[in-house]
């Protein structure tokens, strides 16, 4: 099969996400038969968008489907799960300061991701833009992972430090693309 990328470092990093993500999105599926989809249909929820975004790198990397559209859907994907899981219905945290710093850099996230596909020339977004991206996605998750730490652990703690962790790969898988077209450019 023709894929998108030729270079091993970039064909490394798309086999990395996908592996992980695939495995991640595993643990959660199993979390969900685990606990029941009385408890767990909001992970649910987010799988299916984080599974659309892994068959989109896939689809993309083996160029089955254009930049444009990989670009659209993929960011739409990972700014539904923001606005969800942590805007909408986020978790309760341990400090309100702790709260307050994650919903604030989620709102900057989506604002991100709106700015950079809303752009009819996202090509020319630069690497560093790119990369800020995939960072703020990471802060977000290390504070989230942080406030796991310092409450009690419970028989969730495994599969909550497995969920917060699936989104930022995938941001890293999607950046690395979007670094590729930024060269092309």
């Amino acid at each position: 099969m023709k894929t998108r990328f030729k270079k091993n470092a970039k064909i490394f990093d798309i086999a990395i996400t996908a592996v992980a993500g695939i495995v991640s999105v595993g643990v959660m599926l199993y979390a969900m038969g685990h606990f029941g989809l009385q408890e767990a249909w909001p992970e649910l929820v987010l799988n299916l968008f984080y599974i659309a975004c892994l068959v989109m790198i896939g689809m993309y990397f083996f160029d089955r489907l254009d930049t444009h559209r990989f670009n659209y859907w993929c960011s739409v994907s990972v700014g539904v799960t923001v606005l969800l899981r942590d805007i909408l219905f986020a978790p309760p945290l341990a400090f309100y300061a702790l709260h307050l710093t994650c919903l604030t850099l989620s709102v900057l996230l989506l604002c991100m991701l709106t700015f950079f596909y809303a752009r009819k020339n996202w090509q020319g977004y630069t690497k560093r833009n790119l990369w800020a991206i995939c960072i703020v996605d990471i802060l977000i998750a290390a504070l989230y992972n942080y406030d796991i730490y310092i409450e009690p652990i419970n028989e969730y703690t495994d599969y909550l430090l497995t969920e917060i962790w699936i989104r930022p790969t995938i941001t890293y898988g999607l950046v690395a693309c979007f670094v590729t077209e930024a060269k092309k450019a």
